[in-house]
């Protein structure tokens, strides 16, 4: 089996006497989809939280390749390739769409931070920036401000963003909340696609999605990891049908 590119060990966060996560265990392999899926309060998006860096744990570690980055701030993970999208937009609305995109840009080039004006003479920035728009169908809106795009176009916007920090690796939360059919078959297409560069650790809550995609799941409840398998071993837990599925999984 190959290293893990992405790894949390034992991971728990309590605020006062509720346990968020409770010594949470995973790992991301090369090439694949992880999806972590549970009911709302199950603790996801702390655990999201702590694997990024925004949270610090009270216990466990987190590791990317191979390295413990545990007390490294979001920034610094970010360098080091962890690629993030939001379960709420970060874009910065009044900028433009190309202007949003190269954010990303200059965190990855290590470069101090420019004015605009240095910024758009930069060739190499901007054109990190553009590939990574025409990646997810955004280059006709490159000089489009972000507050006018539709919610489905910020969601391709963020991954742009991710994709133009050549990350090792993808933590995406929620990435289908708020899209409609269409939205949400264009991007699960994409996504699909993406595990070739980078492998995707998913949390979503739309099971269609977590079905077509997922390489294994991990079910979350009340912080605790209840199961971890295949999409078949998921559909078959008893466990997981009762607490979050359904009978109709």
């Amino acid at each position: 089996m190959s290293d893990p590119i992405l790894a949390t060990r034992g991971l728990s966060k309590s605020f006062g006497a509720l346990k968020a996560t409770d010594d949470v265990s995973i790992d991301l392999l090369p090439g694949e989809i992880h999806a972590i899926i549970g009911p709302n309060g199950a603790g996801k998006s702390t655990l999201i939280e702590q694997i990024s860096g925004g949270l610090r744990p009270d216990a466990g570690s987190v590791h990317l390749m191979g390295q413990d980055v545990t007390h490294q701030n979001t920034q610094a993970r970010a360098k080091a390739g962890l690629g993030r999208t939001f379960q709420i937009s970060a874009l910065a609305m009044e900028d433009t769409v190309l202007e949003n995109a190269l954010l990303g840009a200059i965190g990855q080039s290590a470069r101090p931070w420019r004015f605009w004006s240095g910024v758009a003479g930069d060739r190499t920035l901007v054109e990190r920036a553009f590939n990574a728009l025409e990646r997810v169908g955004l280059s006709d809106a490159a000089d489009e401000r972000t507050a006018n795009l539709s919610h489905g176009q910020r969601r391709q916007l963020e991954i742009a963003v991710a994709l133009t920090l050549s990350p090792k690796a993808f933590v995406m939360d929620e990435p289908m909340a708020g899209l409609g059919a269409e939205g949400s078959k264009f991007l699960t297409g994409f996504l699909d696609t993406l595990r070739d560069e980078a492998p995707i650790l998913l949390v979503e809550h739309d099971m269609d999605a977590v079905f077509a995609l997922a390489d294994r799941i991990t079910v979350l409840v009340y912080g605790k990891v209840i199961a971890s398998g295949t999409t078949d071993d998921i559909r078959r837990s008893a466990e997981v049908r009762e607490a979050y599925l359904g009978e109709d999984a």
